[in-house]
């Protein structure tokens, strides 16, 4: 847990950061995000897992339009999945953004 209220959550050194049903992974100030959207839920018991979640690599160059700063999309059927495959994105993209620097 963050010791200071201003820190984010964190997964493997990224903040995550949820508003609703749209969570944004990576950092505002890298060259690209992970946006994903929750599209429905199902539930289980007492808990709604999200069965529907879209993925967006997004660059995050103010100078582009919305449209054209959507690199990368895809759908998945839960959270993790998307998580997963949102870090490798990330990492490949930052990675890549950082060899043409």
């Amino acid at each position: 847990m963050a010791e200071n209220k201003n820190e984010f959550f964190k997964y493997k050194g990224k903040p995550l950061v949820r508003c609703g049903d749209v969570l944004y992974y990576g950092d505002m100030s890298d060259e690209y995000v992970i946006k994903m959207q929750i599209k429905s839920k199902q539930s289980s018991g007492d808990m709604e897992l999200a069965d529907k979640v879209s993925i967006q690599l997004i660059n995050t160059d103010p100078d582009i339009s919305p449209r054209k700063a959507i690199v990368k999309t895809s759908e998945k059927p839960s959270l993790y999945l998307a998580i997963d495959i949102g870090s490798v994105w990330l990492q490949k993209a930052l990675k890549e953004a950082s060899k043409n620097k």
